[in-house]
């Protein structure tokens, strides 16, 4: 019989919450630094390293921020991004629906035909390569203003056939989500799908405003959708997809152990809950990294496994042929 960890990794499974920035590796961001000639303040990787041990989303947005400053180019973009797809490959990771912060790096001079040019010569080799498909999610800083997204999604307007959703991320305490009702529904308005940061730092009432005002396919985290039972009931009701990620839950403390990680109350409630690796060079931990730490913490046997698996691909925003076919390649490694 398949060991736990072999058996997570034979798992065809979609990553739906991934910050492309958030997987740039202390080595890869030392190469950069040098292939750009920009100075990063730390003096190895071990340094780097350290830097992570930060206790709040704040104080890690602050290292992420800083340490995106060296992805310059376009080509830095596309090895970010297949690095990232290297390890999703090794983990069985067979689609990603992977998020990018244009005003991340539009803000400091960046180009945002570089960054999604980058990221798209990625995707198309990870394809003919590694034979993972992906599709790109282009998030809005929330710290940031409405009018900042509203520019950002005109920015975008000629690569908008390649991109398949907008999100919303960052600082999340203090920015509710209907802070950007008009810009979701300019986005819908050109066929995109939505989703969230909702309910991670934020209370329940932000996954209330993030379905009722910003109209969401998706929420991400919603760890805190739990405090709220008619949330729950609804969130059931409705199908809505948790994307969950639970080693970033807990570096940033929203859980202190994950011995205390609500997954499977979440299974246990009906919500359609995936696993996710988040900022995964920040949080310790890829997609199967995350899958064994919660089913080891939490108990979860090869069927919640599986439910997690399957959920990934009907929460994606693949079509549903192809979600069938996932789904049944999934049981074959079930049944096997």
């Amino acid at each position: 019989m398949d060991t736990l960890e072999r058996f997570i990794r034979r798992l065809p499974k979609a990553e739906l919450h991934l910050h492309i920035e958030g997987s740039l590796e202390p080595e890869l961001m030392f190469a950069l630094a040098e292939r750009n000639g920009i100075a990063i303040p730390y003096a190895s990787v071990e340094d780097v390293r350290a830097a992570y041990a930060f206790s709040n989303l704040q104080d890690f947005l602050d290292i992420y921020y800083a340490g995106a400053g060296v992805l310059q180019t376009e080509a830095d973009f596309r090895d970010l991004a297949m690095a990232y797809f290297e390890r999703a490959a090794a983990d069985g990771v067979v689609h990603a629906e992977i998020m990018f912060d244009p005003q991340t790096h539009t803000d400091r001079g960046i180009a945002f035909g570089a960054v999604i040019e980058g990221l798209l010569a990625a995707m198309a080799e990870a394809e003919a390569r590694l034979g993972i498909t992906s599709a790109l999610i282009m998030s809005f800083l929330r710290h940031l203003s409405e009018d900042a997204a509203f520019e950002t999604l005109e920015q975008a307007e000629p690569w908008l056939d390649r991109i398949a959703a907008v999100g919303l991320d960052s600082s999340e305490l203090g920015h509710p989500p209907g802070k950007f009702a008009r810009v979701f529904a300019a986005a819908r308005a050109k066929g995109l799908k939505l989703t969230a940061h909702a309910g991670e730092e934020g209370p329940p009432a932000y996954v209330h405003e993030a379905l009722d005002v910003l109209g969401v396919d998706r929420i991400d985290h919603g760890n805190r959708a739990l405090e709220d039972g008619a949330l729950v009931a609804r969130l059931a009701r409705e199908g809505m997809t948790l994307t969950v990620c639970p080693l970033s839950n807990l570096k940033l403390c929203v859980v202190d152990d994950l011995a205390a990680h609500p997954l499977d109350r979440m299974l246990a409630a009906g919500l359609r809950a995936t696993v996710n690796s988040d900022d995964p060079a920040y949080f310790g931990g890829y997609v199967a990294d995350n899958y064994r730490a919660v089913a080891e913490a939490r108990g979860l046997v090869r069927g919640d496994l599986v439910q997690l698996a399957k959920n990934s691909f009907t929460g994606s925003f693949l079509p549903p042929d192809a979600v069938a076919r996932h789904l049944a390649a999934i049981d074959a490694v079930a049944l096997d």
